[in-house]
């Protein structure tokens, strides 16, 4: 390992509402007690941890998740085209010598400086996104997508935020604190096949052994919370509006409205798989409306017995939480499902 990957970003190493980080262990201990398979398929693949962590136990891992910025992280640490290491060297050291004094305002800082970066950390963030940009066509699309991932993981180690970007913290004067940092991207591999599609569609286009289902259940919708991400991975550089400086809301899951139960139940019936791992916590008793969950336990309970034999594993767990919202007696669950076996009733 070379002396500079100590400082390298793993996949690990961001602020994620419901990442399952700390869970991995057990997770992993459930699957392999009771799934058998040679592929895994992360249905709602989040930060990519679950992925990250599962990958040493099988030949093929299909990864899906509908934020752009999730899509090229993944691509990043995983997709299969070649890069040069010296390449993306020459960017990081390029990237580190910006001098935000003799920069002017661009879109990025004249929006987000003074709010969720200072306004010099927010200029070189918006000097390095154009400048990426500008390279794209000289980089292969592996170097690009793990330039860019760099910039998400070094701007999201020092956004002035609780962990998401609902909402910035009222500080007057923000430190400088950004510092480009280079991701630790994975050997070339065909193991890893990555998509951004609506979950309910892809599964009737993919089957693998093992699927792990960890989708959103409360009214707070990923595209909104994670807006500056998604907003600096796709550079279209849109009008914003109200406090929190959003777009105009697109990318809007089902699962964080009232329908949620009858989408589930879709996606359960088309899956084609042997086994499903769903995880799953108790915040449909939340004191926090935008927090309770939109599908309840026994609702996930009733539609996993009808694909099959379902056994339910618990323990205890503080969740990510804003500081807002209260959890009393927070659990997690983990619904391991063995499709087509009878549930014994």
């Amino acid at each position: 390992m070379r002396k500079e990957d100590v400082n390298m970003y793993s996949i690990s190493n961001r602020r994620y509402t419901g990442s399952k980080y700390k869970l991995l262990d057990w997770i992993e201990k459930l699957i392999l007690e009771n799934c058998e398979g040679d592929s895994f398929f992360d249905v709602f693949a989040g930060t990519g941890v679950v992925s990250a962590h599962m990958s040493k136990h099988y030949k093929k891992v299909i990864m899906n998740d509908f934020l752009y910025s999730n899509e090229i992280i993944y691509k990043a640490f995983f997709g299969n085209g070649e890069f040069d290491k010296a390449v993306i060297e020459k960017y990081r050291e390029q990237f580190r010598k910006i001098n935000p004094n003799r920069l002017k305002d661009n879109y990025f800082s004249e929006n987000f400086g003074g709010k969720y970066f200072s306004n010099n950390d927010a200029k070189i963030i918006g000097k390095i996104r154009e400048k990426i940009k500008k390279s794209k066509r000289s980089l292969s699309d592996r170097e690009y997508c793990i330039l860019l991932a760099s910039l998400v993981y070094s701007m999201d180690k020092v956004a002035n935020t609780v962990g998401h970007y609902d909402a910035y913290r009222k500080i007057k004067n923000i430190d400088d604190k950004f510092v480009y940092e280079l991701i630790n991207p994975e050997k070339p591999s065909d193991k890893f096949s990555i998509y951004r599609m609506d979950a309910n569609q892809l599964v009737r286009k993919v089957k693998a052994d093992i699927a792990f289902i960890d989708p959103p259940y409360n009214s707070r919708q990923y595209s909104r919370f994670y807006h500056i991400l998604e907003n600096i991975v796709q550079w279209k550089k849109p009008k914003l509006e109200g406090t929190a400086l959003k777009p105009q809301a697109e990318n809007m899951s089902e699962y964080c409205r009232s329908d949620a139960p009858e989408v589930f139940a879709d996606l359960i019936k088309n899956i084609d798989v042997k086994y499903i791992v769903v995880t799953y916590n108790n915040t449909y008793n939340s004191k926090s409306s935008s927090s309770r969950n939109k599908i309840t336990l026994e609702q996930i309970k009733d539609i996993l017995s009808a694909k099959g034999k379902t056994t339910i594993y618990e323990k205890r767990h503080q969740c990510f939480n804003a500081g807002k919202t209260e959890f009393d007696n927070h659990k997690e669950f983990v619904f391991i499902t063995k499709v087509g076996e009878d549930d014994g009733k």
